[in-house]
């Protein structure tokens, strides 16, 4: 890691506020991310089965120029609902767009399926999103949880070779500063491919040999073996989505250039990846604002990559096992 790069909390990046909503039993949570001044925001798409909600909203040409909350969570589909609690419990505050009579706030959510062990039938829903809102509203001082916590609950990663040789993923957050800028990355890690550390190319989390081994299978040379004869086990379970929060001040446009290079932090961590059966997404909020830091976009582009990768191996470092699956610290 270069000296130039300050890491710090991702909390110490101005403009955002977090929270959580955990349901260990049933395997399965939400995360939020406000914005309660409003932020420009962009998104980047890469997987084969997102499951989201606005996010044609942040495409440059269409007119919002703000949006005030993003939601991580579990839950497939079902898990979109927990974006309507962040709207209402944002809207009872007085946040969002001024249309009259009211304000409406503008949440963009993604889900990740974490249905595959705990309760397929409890998911975040209207209720979860709200609390998780709340939390970040008025609970912020307390830090913010990693691990098996939040869209991190239900999250696993190594699926290729079956659930019984997965392992556990997690929900991870980074950040860095580079003089007055400051970029964060919060991650739910939930990948089909391994998760490698990109800086010794060790394994982190993935595949195992066996239901009750402690090597993880290099899965891309696996895949190559397999040859025709590949099957995928666990179809449209796997969904990496993360969002990056910055201090700079972005257009739309720029926004969006910054979560398409992003993305390479993807490439750079989990093997396989962006895969037809994952749905992997990064959101890019940018408080900005009239004292905000001058950045060229390719360099705060490169910072937002090393500060997602960071997170993406500390959602898999940080976490803890669950309904008999083991997470990195049991290996």
């Amino acid at each position: 890691m270069s000296d130039s790069l300050e890491p710090i909390s991702i909390t110490d990046v101005e403009g955002f506020s977090f929270g959580h909503w955990t349901n260990r039993e049933a395997a399965t949570g939400c995360t939020v991310i406000v914005a309660p001044h409003g932020a420009s925001a962009g998104v980047d798409v890469r997987g084969g089965a997102p499951a989201s909600r606005e996010t044609d909203l942040l495409r440059p040409e269409n007119t919002v120029e703000q949006v005030h909350a993003v939601c991580l969570s579990g839950g497939s589909a079902f898990g979109l609902e927990a974006a309507s609690g962040v709207a209402r419990e944002l809207e009872s505050r007085g946040i969002g767009l001024d249309v009259g009579p009211t304000r409406v706030p503008i949440v963009c959510s993604s889900c990740l399926f974490d249905l595959a062990f705990g309760d397929a039938f409890v998911r975040p829903d209207v209720e979860a999103g709200a609390a998780a809102t709340r939390l970040a509203l008025d609970g912020n001082a307390i830090g913010l949880a990693e691990g098996t916590v939040g869209a991190g609950t239900g999250a696993t990663v190594g699926k290729l070779l079956g659930m019984d040789r997965a392992m556990k993923g997690g929900l991870g957050a980074r950040a860095f500063s580079l003089g007055a800028l400051k970029v964060g990355a919060i991650s739910a890690v939930n990948a089909c491919g391994n998760v490698i550390d990109p800086v010794t190319l060790e394994p982190v989390a993935g595949a195992r040999v066996s239901a009750d081994g402690t090597r993880i299978v290099d899965l891309e040379e696996g895949m190559l073996d397999a040859g025709a004869n590949l099957t995928m086990p666990l179809d449209r379970t796997n969904t990496t989505i993360s969002c990056i929060v910055t201090n700079a001040r972005l257009t739309k446009a720029q926004a969006t250039k910054v979560a398409q290079m992003a993305a390479d932090a993807y490439a750079h961590v989990i093997r396989p990846t962006h895969t037809t059966n994952d749905g992997d997404t990064i959101y890019v909020l940018a408080s900005g604002g009239a004292d905000a830091p001058a950045c060229p976009l390719d360099l705060l582009g490169l910072v937002a990559t090393r500060a997602l990768e960071a997170a993406l191996v500390a959602g898999c470092r940080e976490a803890e096992g669950i309904c008999g699956l083991p997470a990195a610290r049991d290996l």
